[in-house]
């Protein structure tokens, strides 16, 4: 089988030769985007290979299937890029990785947390500096505060850990509650109550056409003042422009993003020698009280192994012919 990796890096192409050696796939690596204009570089393969902001919208489905591809094999957890519709249509086979290294994103989590609680940023800028004054850089204690953790699948039970082993109190809403949560000491609640009684909120679900812009101007509002927020999960979950103006007015008391909802033409790329046009983008970066980083909370070496060896696992099912139980 012959496989197109769109959005290649050096991290994902290090870890794929490595495991490739032994096994009878060929990839080529791309690293442009998969978008209707690239396309094209799917001719000749059997499959490709996409990540989080690859284009697999219907024209870009219709295209490949126009060019013989059969399978898509998504390389993370998420998959509302794909016009699944289109694709069930055009009877692509697509598999992806559910769940890489839970940890990896729980961890980043807390370091976005840390970071912004304790002003670790702007205290790391101040020292280099010579100027050790510690005015401005008051944090506050984790232990017995409340948190809000929207999502208990894998990357929720990891984070749960986390804050349990700080002492925190820990609220969480799912759809589909898990025992593991119970075990945990989590408390199943409505949203309302996560908004209201929470001093952080940590999003940890997948991206549904019913939760987008979870959290709003009417959320934020129901919230307490100085609240934390961290997003490790998909952008469009957080209303930007409404989170400004909570930002402006003190609701929110810090804001840790690994996403962001227009990211697709910013992250996984050096900007550093242009201007970024992308005015709300510019207006949270430049808040003292705000953090992105690239999209980076699963970019550890045993994620990047999982998601390497998951990935090439469900092409040998697919190409064996057998039921991959990592099919969407």
């Amino acid at each position: 089988m012959k496989i197109a990796m769109f959005s290649a890096r050096n991290y994902d192409t290090d870890h794929f030769t490595l495991l490739l050696k032994q096994v009878p796939l060929t990839f080529k690596y791309f690293d442009t985007q998969l978008n209707i204009n690239t396309a094209i570089l799917a001719k000749g393969f059997d499959a490709i290979c996409a990540f989080v902001n690859d284009d697999l919208s219907e024209a870009v489905l219709t295209k490949l299937a126009e060019l013989g591809i059969k399978i898509i094999a998504m390389r993370c957890a998420g998959y509302n890029n794909i016009d699944l519709a289109t694709a069930k249509r055009l009877n692509f086979d697509i598999v992806r990785v559910p769940a890489y290294s839970p940890e990896a994103v729980a961890e980043h989590s807390m370091t976005l947390l840390m970071t912004l609680n304790r002003r670790i940023h702007k205290a790391y800028q101040r020292t280099r500096d010579a100027n050790f004054a510690l005015d401005g850089l008051v944090g506050f204690n984790l232990h017995g505060k409340t948190v809000g953790i929207i999502g208990s699948g894998k990357i929720g039970i990891a984070s749960m850990r986390i804050f349990k082993g700080f002492g925190c109190n820990i609220l969480t809403y799912d759809p589909y509650p898990s025992e593991q949560a119970i075990e945990l000491g989590a408390k199943y609640v409505e949203l309302d109550e996560i908004y209201e009684k929470s001093h952080i909120i940590s999003l940890h679900c997948p991206l549904t056409d019913a939760n987008k812009h979870l959290l709003n101007r009417q959320s934020f509002d129901k919230m307490q003042d100085g609240v934390m927020i961290i997003n490790t999960s998909r952008g469009a979950l957080l209303n930007a422009q409404d989170a400004i103006q909570a930002l402006k007015s003190g609701r929110i008391g810090g804001l840790g993003l690994d996403v962001y909802e227009e990211e697709e033409n910013l992250f996984f790329s050096d900007h550093s020698s242009e201007i970024i046009n992308d005015d709300t983008f510019r207006r949270l970066s430049a808040c003292h009280n705000v953090i992105f980083t690239g999209h980076q909370a699963f970019l550890t070496h045993e994620a990047l192994d999982s998601i390497a060896q998951t990935t090439i696992d469900n092409l040998l099912c697919l190409q064996a012919g057998d039921d991959s139980p990592n099919r969407i």
